[in-house]
């Protein structure tokens, strides 16, 4: 079994404020979406449809209690990744495990998501 997707629902202003971060930040792109109803977006990694954002005025923070972190994404140009941080004046904390050879960067998307990006370090 492989993970699909994560979809997020928040507010007008706040999904496009999330796609804007999932695009310039994370460097997602937006691609095809189905005709389907209310608004949304899908971004895609690669040819992946991996963050959907889907329009909810209902949603304003998590109404239920639960367990999920953080979801995690990986990539293969740490400094890269954390210039467009910098430029966008994101907040982010960082980790190195060495037994794993991976720097992890720590943040929050605008709608509060926990994200976690990885990166394998180079060879030398």
């Amino acid at each position: 079994m492989n993970l699909h997707h994560i979809n997020i629902k928040a507010p007008a202003a706040l999904m496009e404020a999330e796609k804007q971060f999932f695009c310039e930040v994370l460097g997602l792109h937006e691609g095809y979406r189905p005709d389907f109803p209310g608004q949304g977006y899908w971004l895609y990694c690669g040819d992946q449809p991996i963050v959907h954002l889907s329009l909810s005025e209902r949603h304003a923070g998590n109404e239920r209690e639960g367990y999920l972190d953080h979801v995690a994404f990986q990539t293969t140009d740490l400094r890269d990744l954390l210039q467009r941080l910098d430029k966008a004046g994101i907040d982010y904390s960082t980790s190195h495990v060495s037994q794993l050879g991976m720097t992890q960067i720590f943040l929050r998307s605008p709608t509060t998501t926990g994200i976690e990006v990885n990166c394998l370090d180079a060879p030398t």
